[in-house]
């Protein structure tokens, strides 16, 4: 049996937990907690501990989902979460009052992480905040040096959800056959 682990992450209300219960093959575990502070104003229910959920491959092979709080009071998770991880899916709010603030926080706090598997990055609320647009998160990237998969996706649809992951795993092996 072959068991992989793909990390989701990102801040408060980019759609972690959604993601996850979209593309999961069970019902996802989530730690979600009433939320007690600014987070409050976004949604009334944050994750504390992670969110888990689980894609199951043909044959033996599992795909294993875990989310990390968004809120950096939780970044502690983050690195336990990651341990044995092989990658990172990115999900970036284009709603939030820097996005590009939360892209840079984000990619420098899983830097080692990074390094060690690959990540894709997903931006949800594209259709309720038009800009910045998918290219200008494309010239952010390169502007700092970096290639990595950027996509427009709502996080509540399967295949949308599918597509990031499908991204992560081609750069992981770029001989991976549909």
């Amino acid at each position: 049996m072959s068991d992989y682990k793909i990390i989701f992450s990102g801040p408060v209300g980019a759609g972690k937990t959604t993601a996850i219960q979209s593309i999961s093959d069970i019902l996802p575990v989530t730690t979600d907690e009433q939320a007690s502070d600014m987070t409050r104003k976004l949604k009334n229910g944050t994750t504390v501990a992670m969110d888990y959920g689980l894609i199951k491959l043909p044959g033996t092979e599992r795909i294993h989902l875990y989310g990390t709080p968004g809120q950096e009071r939780f970044d502690f998770m983050w690195e336990i979460l990651s341990n044995g991880g092989i990658g990172l899916v990115l999900l970036i709010n284009n709603q939030r009052p820097d996005p590009f603030g939360d892209l840079h926080f984000f990619l420098n706090a899983f830097q080692a992480f990074i390094k060690q598997g690959k990540v894709v990055i997903g931006v949800t609320q594209m259709d309720q905040a038009e800009m910045p647009r998918i290219e200008d998160y494309h010239l952010q990237l390169e502007n700092s040096g970096v290639k990595i998969p950027v996509f427009d996706i709502d996080a509540r649809i399967r295949k949308d959800v599918s597509i990031l992951l499908e991204a992560l795993l081609y750069s992981l092996d770029p001989g991976l056959e549909d």
